[in-house]
């Protein structure tokens, strides 16, 4: 049975993240709805990687599987087609067929996500960011960044009674700067947490407000307790912005 890439993006305020759930929004609900329609088949789709309530997708993989082989050209009209009946807060960049065990989820190699906080308020840019008051010393930040480097266990910044086996990740790249108004952070990994990166972010703001030390910091991750940490930064900001993966395969995408 053929498999499919499906590149995607979505604004996550009207959604509880990218997987269905009982009871509550999901753009994959929203998703699979228009593929089993304009398909005439019960679809059912695998993401990258979960995304938590509110928070948004420049760039997400899903793949599914379906009966019928379509041409490039096809897929492109299925691509406009699908997005004619989504949401407007959800759009289908592209569809590829990939080989048959390509795997969305498993063979992400990396992801990468952006904070954004806004240093003027602006009411534009309400949705989209996290309005911050005051002086924030961006040279803490980045050195509070470096030290993520030192460690692979970041329980102190996952959400309480998760399920995952382990809480070891590893941390590619992590980096403050500014611009525009705004103070960006980027983080790469292998794997995140749940709320891991709004934990990070909010007890690294901690620090650049002068309220907690690089030392301090170090002796939060080695608790390995979330209570240690500082609180987690509002979901509006926060974005997925990269799946990598294996050259084969982003080589078809």
């Amino acid at each position: 049975m053929p498999r499919y890439f499906i590149r995607l993006a979505y604004q996550g305020k009207n959604y509880h993240g990218w997987q269905s759930q009982q009871n509550a929004s999901s753009v994959q609900d929203e998703l699979e709805k228009c593929l089993s329609l304009k398909l005439s088949a019960k679809i059912r789709l695998t993401g990258c990687g979960r995304t938590d309530t509110g928070v948004h997708a420049l760039m997400y993989y899903a793949h599914a599987d379906w009966d019928k082989e379509l041409s490039r050209e096809e897929l492109v009209v299925l691509t406009e087609q699908l997005n004619v009946f989504l949401p407007d807060d959800i759009v289908v960049y592209a569809i590829v067929q990939v080989a048959a065990d390509a795997h969305a989820r498993f063979d992400a190699v990396s992801r990468s996500y952006r904070y954004i906080i806004s240093r003027k308020k602006d009411p534009f840019l309400l949705e989209g960011s996290w309005y911050v008051y005051g002086p924030i010393d961006v040279v803490l930040l980045q050195q509070a960044a470096a030290i993520l480097f030192e460690y692979t266990d970041f329980t102190s910044f996952s959400k309480l009674h998760s399920s995952t086996k382990t809480n070891d990740c590893k941390i590619m790249a992590a980096s403050w700067h500014e611009a525009d108004n705004q103070l960006i952070f980027n983080i790469t990994a292998d794997r995140f947490l749940r709320n891991m990166v709004r934990s990070i972010v909010g007890t690294m703001l901690e620090i650049g407000k002068g309220k907690m030390s690089l030392a301090e910091f170090r002796k939060v991750i080695e608790a390995k307790n979330r209570a240690a940490a500082g609180l987690s930064v509002p979901a509006k900001g926060l974005y997925l912005f990269q799946v990598a993966y294996p050259v084969e395969i982003s080589e078809a995408l």
